[in-house]
């Protein structure tokens, strides 16, 4: 990479444009800069990223502090603003603006928390917003502080201009997300501890984006529902031994040999109401042997060794909307250099289509790895969830600002492979929507990664894009 340019020098991105009176986002220079509304969703997400937030050594509650300054200081008064610090250096901030009270509330969530990052891997340092080449680069940089900043800007957007919405906007800045909660200190905290500051109607969470190809918007999807995640340990024990001494029952061998099968192992093909939905209009969208190949899955072509499935399930992203999947993602064996393993354990994540039995999992790992020796024990508990119902108070919206900022692109229902607290929120009665107006190519995704990075003038237009969808979700003037 080039020597970074300073993040203030921003004056010829695509998307640093205003809007016309009566039109869509403009893909033009701003010859002056950045507006004062873009320079504040910038400096907002600059000192997010530059506040070390990862879920296990960092501060969220001194991020949820000055996301807290910044809102009084815009004018929102001490009983609307709640900085909430469950334990040390875990923090989740709710701010409401107030409405007529017409409609329920509806919730703004985003997560503060990310995952680690170490400089030696990076290009940059991780915890430092950089400018380069038209991306943004930073840990959390899209997962998840983009909406973060955007939520919080935007309130205070709204607050300077006197927006009066028909319904309260809350805005939930919650700690923990990537671990799926487990502490319960985020998410599960607030519904169980402060459930009347975050109620809401439905919620706009992470999980949607708009997807590029060769530049140009081709999807912009909604999330309704999401994989669950479930976690198991396989161990194989013996008796060990010296290492001069070499025998053929080895646990580190063993526990390769059932991973290796596992690795050639793939979930039957299962399709929901949801995946049906992002095929059919994804095959649309496509065409040519990736058309053909949906076409034949939505048929009923489900065997794995068919040419169809076969190049559907060689695409990551494709391959986690037909099945339930699971990876080992941990190994550890062996104590000494001289002595035998005698014990050898792995870690394996699955993601399980929503309504498939998880208790039908294990037994499939069981099963796969075909050998009595390794035991497969769950080591967390699933958060089962039913999908979000697209009505039209929420789909037309999306749609209509969709067409306008993205044409071209369709609106696209989509269920995500990873998790988010969303599924905490439907548990509670609160349909969730991942819907977040972030554009980046459909091919590439770092969040959680090397290099995290988005693109600059997708930070700038998915801020306005959510400015407005916000406003015609929640009506009023």
């Amino acid at each position: 990479m080039r020597p970074p340019r300073s993040t203030r020098h921003l004056v010829v991105f695509a998307a640093a444009a205003l809007l016309l009176a009566g039109g869509g986002f403009l893909n033009a220079v701003a010859a002056e800069g950045l507006t004062a509304q873009q320079q504040l969703a910038f400096d907002i997400y600059k000192e997010l990223i530059e506040i070390n937030t990862v879920t296990a050594t960092g501060d969220t509650a001194k991020a949820a502090g000055a996301m807290a300054v910044r809102l009084r200081a815009a004018g929102f008064p001490e009983a609307d603003v709640h900085a909430l610090s469950p334990a040390p250096r875990k923090g989740n901030l709710v701010a409401r603006l107030r409405g007529s009270g017409a409609r329920k509330p509806i919730l703004l969530l985003a997560h503060i928390d990310v995952v680690p990052a170490a400089r030696e891997d990076w290009s940059t340092d991780p915890f430092k917003l950089v400018e380069n080449d038209g991306w943004f680069y930073a840990r959390g940089s899209g997962d998840d502080k983009y909406m973060a900043a955007a939520f919080v800007a935007n309130l205070i957007r709204y607050k300077q201009e006197g927006y009066k919405p028909d319904r309260d906007i809350i805005l939930a800045l919650e700690t923990d997300e990537e671990i799926l909660d487990r502490d319960k200190l985020g998410i599960q905290w607030l519904l169980k501890n402060h459930r009347d500051l975050i109620d809401a109607e439905f919620a706009l969470n992470e999980g949607g984006g708009v997807g590029l190809k060769d530049g140009k918007p081709l999807r912009n999807t909604v999330q309704t529902s999401e994989k669950i995640s479930l976690s198991y340990q396989l161990d194989v024990k013996n008796k060990g031994g010296h290492s001069a001494l070499p025998v053929k029952d080895n646990a580190i061998y063993r526990l390769a040999a059932g991973l290796t099968r596992l690795s050639e192992f793939s979930f039957p093909v299962v399709l929901n109401d949801t995946t049906r939905i992002y095929f059919e209009r994804t095959a649309q969208m496509e065409g040519g042997q990736l058309g053909e190949d949906l076409r034949a899955v939505l048929a009923g072509q489900s065997d794995p060794a068919s040419p169809a499935v076969a190049r559907l399930s060689a695409n990551p992203s494709y391959n986690a909307q037909l099945r339930t999947t699971c990876v080992a993602t941990m190994l550890e064996g062996g104590s000494a250099i001289n002595a035998l393993p005698q014990l050898a354990t792995a870690k394996v994540n699955c993601r399980i289509m929503p309504g498939e039995p998880v208790e039908q999992v294990k037994a499939s790992l069981v099963r796969v790895l075909a050998d009595d020796q390794i035991t497969v024990t769950q080591i967390d508990q699933p958060t089962l969830s039913a999908p979000s119902a697209l009505s039209d108070d929420i789909i037309g919206p999306i749609t209509k600002l969709s067409n306008e900022f993205y044409p071209g692109a369709i609106v696209l229902p989509t269920m995500v492979a990873g998790a988010t607290d969303g599924s905490y929120l439907r548990n509670a009665g609160i349909p969730t929507y991942g819907h977040s107006g972030l554009a980046g190519d459909i091919g590439e995704s770092r969040a959680h990664g090397r290099d995290e990075r988005i693109l600059v003038k997708s930070f700038y237009q998915g801020n306005e894009y959510l400015y407005r969808l916000v406003k015609m979700l929640a009506g009023g003037s």
